[in-house]
């Protein structure tokens, strides 16, 4: 019994390590069943045996990636900041963490954006990142009461494409994270000297 439940688990995750190589290469929503028992080498029924849905694969798929990208999780956002006192500190506290966030994964966050709204556990996944950024965010600035147009306008700024533009051009690590601090206090600014008169 206890082979057999081995073999069964061997396979389970030959399959989702089939399916995540080829989410990278070629996207998820593109990605069939027979690719995946192509990949995997086993046969088609095999996979609909172990995820009778495309959904259930790429959810198993979620937990695997979702462990090696480790996106930011509300509950932990207070004691990234703990001890930091500075709005400056606390940005750059903030902007180190997005960095080292989306070396991990930025490729399978664009992959996962292009396919979003044609797979729902991808949409999903993503709010799932987005609540953490936006939380860690709302830790940054949270001795200045920040309004939602400002979350908004930060949330813009500390997207994965942004980083990507700054990685693409080249920048080094201390030169893109001071740069998207610099924004960020910039941004801060301007949002709230447009602000309504109260």
């Amino acid at each position: 019994m206890k082979k057999r439940a081995d073999a069964r688990d061997e396979t389970r995750e030959r399959i989702v390590r089939a399916t995540m190589a080829l989410h990278d290469e070629q996207g998820v929503a593109t990605t069939s069943f027979a690719d995946v028992a192509e990949r995997a080498g086993v046969g088609p029924a095999t996979v609909l045996r172990h995820f009778p849905t495309i959904g259930s694969l790429v959810m198993a798929c979620g937990a695997h990636v979702a462990a090696e990208m480790r996106p930011p999780s509300p509950p932990d956002a207070a004691g990234l900041f703990e001890g930091l006192t500075t709005r400056q500190s606390r940005l750059e506290r903030l902007v180190s963490e997005l960095d080292d966030f989306y070396g991990r994964g930025s490729m399978r966050l664009t992959k996962a954006a292009a396919d979003r709204d044609r797979v729902p556990e991808l949409d999903q996944f993503l709010a799932m990142v987005d609540a953490g950024i936006d939380a860690l965010i709302r830790e940054a600035l949270a001795d200045e009461s920040p309004s939602e147009p400002l979350i908004g306008v930060l949330m813009a700024l500390c997207s994965v494409s942004i980083w990507q533009w700054l990685v693409r051009a080249k920048l080094t690590r201390p030169q893109r994270q001071g740069i998207l601090a610099d924004l960020l206090t910039s941004a801060i600014a301007a949002v709230r000297s447009r602000a309504p008169s109260k």
